[in-house]
């Protein structure tokens, strides 16, 4: 199979094979789902691994602040992270140090302790890998699940895309952007998007929450804007009207992808948050947005499962495309 996430039947049909038998696993492994969900007496333990592979720059940064994401979306906070980081046989220790650097410097700026882990130099790499595993909690009335989006919500995504996408891509391929005749301005503004506007959702899934009548939240990774609308469908088991003239797309991101042909839709795209919201309600969230400084956009609603996964333009409403892999791993790999 070629580099990128497994497919999203694929995965489900495998996740629908695990058998969970301790009652105390109130969400366990499923598609669209950002975490899983512990039972720990008072409160429940929200538990996630994600890797960081497309990244090598600031890649102890990232791997905090990706893994952070999946649980403020839950509604959960994060409490302790345990790390594997796999580094390549060139690899000096001035560089192996800069990454424990990075790693617990974002710890302490996320109040998150780092407990444990493993690292070893790997044969076979030619960048270090870093994968993270996040605990955090949540009180048991205020989690959060993908699969309570309804019929009738309507879906709000913040900020714009693609911002990680861009981000890894100016960082990790400047020289071959500026042999393209991408503008240096713009590769230097999408370098800084991993902090301005940032690959964080804190701040926005805490205005989210607190706007009231948010009925799921997701975080859009790998597979970008689109797959994760297709993991919102899957999981809450509906359809979806999205309009695409609605979805900002960054002005960088939009010159990039267009210099190295790939779609901005299917490009990872961690920073924003996706929400849905009881119907009505999208305006006072992009409100308090504004007003905290950041903003958001009503992009479409959820549908009966009978209408499918539609995406509406100019020229007409049509079945969203399905990215089979993300479109910077398709990029990597030519």
């Amino acid at each position: 199979m070629k580099a990128g996430k497994l497919p999203l039947e694929l995965l489900s049909n495998l996740l629908s094979e695990i058998k969970v038998k301790d009652p105390r696993v109130i969400l366990g492994a499923k598609t669209g789902e950002d975490a899983a969900v512990i039972d720990i007496g008072d409160r429940f333990l929200v538990a996630k691994m994600d890797p960081i592979t497309f990244a090598t720059d600031e890649i102890g940064w990232y791997l905090v602040q990706i893994n952070s994401n999946d649980l403020f979306v839950m509604g959960a906070t994060p409490k302790w992270l345990m790390a594997t980081l796999l580094f390549p046989e060139t690899y000096s220790k001035t560089l192996i140090k800069n990454i424990f650097n990075q790693l617990s410097k974002a710890c302490e700026e996320a109040n998150i302790t780092l407990i444990g882990g493993h690292t070893e130099i790997t044969y076979g790499l030619d960048r270090p890998l870093a994968i993270g595993a996040i605990l955090g909690e949540v009180n048991k009335n205020h989690v959060i699940y993908t699969s309570d989006a309804n019929i009738g919500d309507e879906i709000v995504i913040t900020k714009g895309i693609a911002i990680e996408g861009t981000a890894i891509i100016a960082r990790e391929k400047e020289a071959h952007l500026l042999s393209l005749g991408v503008n240096k301005k713009y590769i230097n503004n999408a370098k800084n998007f991993i902090f301005e506007p940032g690959i964080s959702i804190k701040n926005d899934s805490k205005i989210a929450i607190n706007s009231g009548n948010i009925t799921s939240m997701h975080d859009p990774t790998e597979g970008g804007l689109f797959g994760a609308l297709q993991e919102i469908a899957k999981a809450a088991n509906v359809g979806l009207h999205i309009e695409e003239n609605e979805i900002y797309i960054l002005p960088e991101c939009l010159e990039i992808c267009s210099k190295i042909d790939i779609n901005p839709f299917g490009m990872i795209a961690s920073g924003s948050l996706l929400c849905t919201v009881k119907a009505g309600s999208s305006n006072k969230l992009i409100d308090n947005l504004r007003d905290a400084g950041s903003y958001g956009y009503k992009i479409g609603k959820i549908m009966p499962k009978e209408y499918g996964i539609m995406l509406s333009n100019s020229k007409g409403v049509k079945k969203m495309p399905i990215f089979k892999r993300d479109e910077i791993a398709r990029y990597l790999s030519q």
